[in-house]
């Protein structure tokens, strides 16, 4: 896994854990929890394309 790949991994985890903390404080967003899921497809690509 090259830098860049483990970078979004972090970025992914880090980011799912600040919208699940912003949606038990504040009420859920639709537009959080959709850039969430294109930000993980990102990162599974990322992983698919490139596993070494």
């Amino acid at each position: 896994m090259s830098g860049s790949t483990k970078t979004m991994g972090v970025l992914t985890v880090v980011s799912l854990v600040v919208v699940t903390a912003y949606t038990a404080a504040l009420g859920g967003s639709g537009w959080l929890w959709f850039a969430w899921v294109v930000l993980g497809l990102v990162t599974l690509g990322m992983l698919v394309s490139n596993p070494t």
